[in-house]
């Protein structure tokens, strides 16, 4: 399900002022703590959630240079990632957001080549 409106907005007043979101999308850890991860062109930015809530931020859990790697993805069982020394769950449909968002760090050299160049 994608992040709705309401979180985005609630999102951007955790972020620098005139930062605009990139990605976001949700994760867990323990299936206890909820966060939400808010992905700008400076920063990758983790912020936690209420207690049993994943749409209620109230803090800026971590913050990390734009240049860090999410992924990759261990896709075993739950999907999960490390960052800042944590384990990350997120749901499958996100993992192609992450996915894309590391690519971006690699620039024109990691996207498959345009099948119709002449078009």
């Amino acid at each position: 399900m994608p992040i709705s409106p309401e979180v985005r907005e609630r999102a951007r007043g955790f972020l620098p002022a005139g930062a605009r979101i990139r990605y976001i999308f949700p994760a867990s850890w323990n299936e206890s703590s909820f966060f939400v991860v808010t992905v700008t062109d400076a920063a990758v930015t983790v912020l936690v959630n209420r207690l049993w809530s994943r749409t209620r931020p109230k803090g800026i859990w971590g913050v990390f240079p734009r240049n860090v790697r999410i992924g990759p993805v261990d896709t075993h069982l739950i999907p999960t990632f490390h960052l800042g020394g944590s384990t990350f769950e997120v749901d499958d449909e996100y993992v192609s957001v992450i996915n894309a968002c590391d690519a971006e760090l690699e620039g024109a050299a990691s996207l498959p080549p345009d099948p119709l160049p002449d078009l």
